[in-house]
């Protein structure tokens, strides 16, 4: 992943907030290399990380993809019916075109990473504005190593890039050693 965020989508309200979303949906943007991790592979960790045969309690919880152009909405597509076929029951996420992103309040911004007070006192040195750390590739990876997402290899491999002193790189390892093992 090269950064993700946090926020609203898919609704016609002007600048929703958490408490004003009128009909968008909450959701996650992606920037992601293409050479690294496809759009299909993404689609399955998608697929894989929820129940997309779930009636969503509201439009707040939807299961929605938001495709960018026409090759992605075939993929996504296409993606939906193996997943409908292998599960063998009808998938309720809805596939409809971007049109906006608006981003979340700050508090809901690499909420596993907030939870290490720690290691975010450490990304907030680097990034002493708030939507630098919003865009930050390191930290967008560390929250993901911190939600139980990646490997343990991946992250010894890139732990040195991430930007943490030895203690926080240290912490970072303890933590994830038992989240990254339990989940692979």
């Amino acid at each position: 992943m090269i950064r993700t965020r946090v926020g609203y989508a898919g609704g016609t309200t002007s600048n929703p907030g958490y408490y004003t979303l009128g009909d968008h949906s909450e959701t996650v943007q992606i920037d992601f290399d293409p050479t690294i991790i496809t759009y299909e592979e993404l689609l399955e960790i998608f697929w894989n990380a929820h129940n997309p045969t779930a009636q969503p309690r509201s439009r707040q919880y939807m299961s929605i993809i938001f495709y960018h152009n026409e090759d992605q909405k075939s993929v996504a597509l296409a993606s939906k019916q193996r997943q409908e076929t292998k599960l063998g029951q009808e998938i309720l996420t809805e596939v409809i075109p971007f049109s906006e992103f608006y981003l979340a309040e700050d508090y809901h911004q690499k909420y596993y990473l907030q939870q290490k007070p720690d290691l975010f006192d450490e990304f907030t040195a680097m990034y002493p504005e708030t939507v630098q750390l919003i865009h930050s590739t390191a930290a967008a990876r560390v929250n993901g190593y911190l939600g139980g997402y990646g490997s343990y290899e991946s992250l010894q491999k890139q732990i040195n890039a991430l930007g943490l002193s030895p203690t926080g790189n240290e912490k970072l390892l303890q933590i994830s050693r038992r989240l990254l093992t339990d989940n692979n």
